[in-house]
C-alpha cells in the first residue's frame, strides 16, 4: 500500500454494528464525567458517519448508540448480523 494511500473502511455509513466493549467518555462529552459509560459492550448502533484518521491512516465511525454519538475506531465495533431487533425509530 503507498503510503499515502487512504485504507478504506471496512463498514459503511447506515449498517448496524455492535459495540465490542464497553465504550467511556474520553472527554467528548463534557457534560458527562470523564470515564463515564456511554454504551455498553453489545450495545447495538448505526454508522452514521465514516471519516478518516490521517495521523493514525484509520477509518473512524460515528456511531449512534441509543443517546449519543461516538467515535470509534474497526477494533471496537462489530457489524450486527442479519435477524436483530430493529432498531427503535429515533435511531433510524
Amino acid at each position: 500500500m503507498n503510503p499515502t494511500e487512504q485504507r478504506a473502511a471496512a463498514y459503511c455509513w447506515g449498517q448496524r454494528v455492535i459495540a465490542l466493549d464497553d465504550l467511556s467518555n474520553d472527554g467528548s462529552y463534557p457534560e458527562r464525567p470523564l470515564d463515564a459509560l456511554l454504551a455498553a459492550r453489545g450495545s447495538l448502533g448505526v454508522i452514521v458517519k465514516v471519516g478518516h484518521a490521517p495521523e493514525m491512516n484509520e477509518p473512524i465511525y460515528l456511531v449512534q448508540f441509543e443517546d449519543c454519538v461516538i467515535g470509534c475506531m474497526e477494533l471496537e465495533i462489530i457489524a450486527a448480523p442479519a435477524g436483530l431487533l430493529p432498531l427503535p425509530q429515533d435511531m433510524k
